[in-house]
């Protein structure tokens, strides 16, 4: 029998609680920084001891998720290592995507079977919802035998596992914060550039967001490079030209636009633009 507890049952914690406990899994105990807090999530988990005391919380599960803000991890494992706990053979999983599993050494070295496990997933707010895991990823590292058991609770909730070298995290987790952080920053900065001429905030995100969806599907049914459209990837100066006269009454937006613009032209080097072309667009966005 697998009982688990968690550490910091907030959005991220409540969610994998909730779906792991429909998947069979026994949740025994979570803790938050307010009763309140981890009552609310015990509602929603439909199981478990809610208490403020994490170690306490972690006596009731032989399997422990640490779930609480990546700053905070080592705290946690501290304060645990300093309790009475019996560790060898427990399970202690992290779910940051940019800290190894090492953070944890000091339960390692007294008997505990450590790594990460990181939800390539955006978790908003808690709620009780298996779809959120369905074809998702995992970001796993740490000990083998930590591992062979992450790889059996993610294939449970329908997700896949990819295995990360613990020096390639914070890469590996820039590259998740720009697919979903920096797109939600690109939307707002669309949104508001139609807001500058004149469209409501919600008439404006009703409008590029078929846009969007369609891109997505693009990228879906062909590949990233094939789905990416317009000026940059036809070459098309004039156009850029335009765009960046435009923006220059917007310096923030100007920069973006500029540093987004010598990406995209790194693609369209890829998909064999002329180099004429490649120069001369080249040469406009470093203002030559």
């Amino acid at each position: 029998m697998i009982d688990i507890a968690i550490i910091g049952a907030g959005n991220l914690g409540t969610s994998l609680g909730f779906a792991l406990s429909k998947k069979g899994y026994k949740v025994r105990a979570l803790s938050c920084r307010t009763l309140e807090s981890a009552t609310k999530s015990q509602q929603i988990i439909g199981e478990g001891k809610t208490s403020t005391d994490n170690i306490q919380t972690a006596k009731q599960g032989n399997v422990l998720f640490i779930c609480v803000p990546d700053g905070e991890i080592v705290k946690v494992v501290k304060e645990l290592s300093g309790g009475q706990l019996t560790w060898r053979e427990k399970y202690v999983f992290h779910c940051s995507g940019l800290l190894p599993s090492e953070v944890m050494k000091p339960l390692k070295t007294k008997g505990a079977l450590t790594a990460s496990l990181h939800p390539i997933q955006s978790f908003s707010q808690k709620k009780g919802d298996l779809k959120q895991f369905e074809g998702i990823y995992f970001g796993l590292e740490g000990d083998d035998k930590a591992l062979g058991l992450a790889q059996k609770m993610v294939r449970s909730l329908g997700s896949h596992s990819i295995y990360i070298r613990a020096q390639d995290k914070p890469i590996y987790h820039a590259a998740c914060s720009v697919a979903s952080n920096f797109f939600v920053v690109l939307l707002d900065t669309a949104v508001s550039l139609l807001k500058h001429i004149g469209l409501e905030e919600k008439q404006a995100f009703k409008a590029v967001m078929p846009l969007i969806q369609g891109t997505l599907r693009n990228v879906k049914e062909l590949n990233i490079e094939d789905s990416l459209t317009g000026p940059v990837i036809r070459g098309d100066q004039e156009s850029v030209e335009k765009h960046l006269d435009a923006l220059r009454k917007f310096p923030g937006y100007y920069k973006t636009y500029l540093s987004l613009a010598d990406q995209a032209l790194e693609i369209a080097k890829r998909k064999k633009l002329p180099p004429e072309k490649i120069k001369a667009l080249k040469n406009l966005l470093e203002g030559k």
